[in-house]
């Protein structure tokens, strides 16, 4: 660990400002997505480790004049993640229980989405593991991560990490953390908070950039609310929960931007690799966490409003199929395929749109949300 060699061997206190080191892990993140991004296309491309179009969403909306993405690499957010993880170690301080917890919940996830994406790739005709055994999987890490969260609060005497605070009220939380039904309430809710947010990112990972960038957007709001909620000069002033050793949290966000942005370098339009199952379901539990962390779960449909409008779209869409006999919502879901196909949801006779306007056009939406997010600092 960077900050603890420097600081303790050669005196360095500029390794110990949070700020300082959001900006390296981001720095490091993206540099080793860039170094490792060849070498791994490279060796994806020799061993034939590409995406089956047939498999997935994507071979439907191949349209005449379109880039054909049969052979492109997948499993790219094995590199992702590998820059991630090490960017968190170099530059976090890893007596942050906030951190391991974190970083468990990235590796174990991550894991899942590996075999997932292994199966699809190796076995024939396979779908990758079945959906209970995905379930479980992301289901026992989550669990795991949250229950030990909710121990470490309950056994050091803040109660308080488990309380709820919904935006816009000044003083108003759900406490949560005063009982034992309580406590399993919580457990229970943010379980489906990092379940959701993973599965949430997944659905989104269908187009090339789009996760990505939506990512980075969202990966850097939640970033300053870490950072915010763990000074308790500014918590005070703004009236938003204190969280102490929260902004720790904020040096990971960076890890996650930098990795990101490392990636989108080979995942922007045309795509030379995609992520995959291993890259999209980890970053999307990490940034739940990230939430969690700040308490701002409340506020994270707002913060990462274009992946909680591609899970809702099509946990409604599937909901709605079941239960009336084939009827549908919308004319595709999730939203953005919806809106590639007929530049609408709602409407089958509107133009269509590019992938690379659905694309840039999300993270406009992105961005103006996540404005909107951290504007809630203030409107308490």
């Amino acid at each position: 660990m960077l900050p603890g060699i420097f600081d303790d061997a050669l005196g360095m206190q500029l390794f110990g400002y949070v700020t300082f080191r959001v900006a390296m892990a981001g720095l490091t993140a993206f540099l080793f997505a860039l170094w490792w991004g060849n070498i791994v296309i490279a060796w994806l491309k020799r061993h034939r480790v590409v995406e089956d179009v047939e498999k997935t969403d994507l071979q439907p909306i191949l349209k005449p004049g379109k880039v054909d993405k049969r052979g492109t690499p997948t499993m790219g957010g094995s590199f992702l993640v590998a820059s991630l993880l090490v960017s968190v170690l170099l530059w976090c301080r890893l007596d942050n229980a906030n951190v391991l917890l974190g970083l468990v919940l990235t590796a174990g996830i991550a894991s899942v989405g590996f075999v997932d994406d292994f199966l699809k790739l190796t076995v024939k005709d396979s779908h990758g593991l079945a959906r209970s055994a995905k379930m479980m999987g992301l289901g026992l890490v989550t669990l795991f991560v949250v229950g030990a969260f909710a121990y470490y609060a309950r056994t050091n005497g803040r109660e308080t990490l488990l309380h709820l605070y919904p935006p816009f009220f000044k003083n108003l939380s759900i406490p949560l953390g005063a009982s034992l039904i309580g406590v399993l309430i919580f457990v229970a809710f943010e379980w489906i908070v990092v379940v959701g947010w993973a599965n949430a990112a997944n659905i989104t990972d269908g187009m090339d950039g789009l996760a990505t960038g939506c990512m980075i957007i969202s990966g850097l709001t939640l970033a300053i609310f870490c950072y915010v909620s763990g000074r308790w000069d500014w918590t005070s002033y703004l009236s938003i929960p204190y969280v102490p050793a929260a902004s720790e949290m904020a040096v990971m966000g960076g890890a996650l931007v930098g990795s990101c942005l490392g990636f989108l370098w080979y995942n922007a339009f045309p795509a030379k690799v995609f992520m995959g199952d291993s890259g999209s379901l980890p970053i999307g539990a990490l940034l739940a966490w990230m939430a969690i962390v700040a308490k701002q779960e409340l506020v994270l449909p707002l913060i990462g409003a274009v992946f909680f409008a591609n899970l809702g779209s099509s946990w409604l869409q599937t909901f709605w199929y079941k239960r009336s006999g084939g009827r549908r919502i919308f004319t595709c879901a999730p939203v953005h395929h919806g809106l590639e196909r007929h530049g609408g949801i709602f409407h089958e006779g509107a133009a269509p749109w590019h992938e690379v306007t659905v694309v840039v056009r999300a993270w406009i939406v992105a961005a103006a949300c996540a404005m909107l997010g951290l504007a809630l600092l203030k409107v308490r």
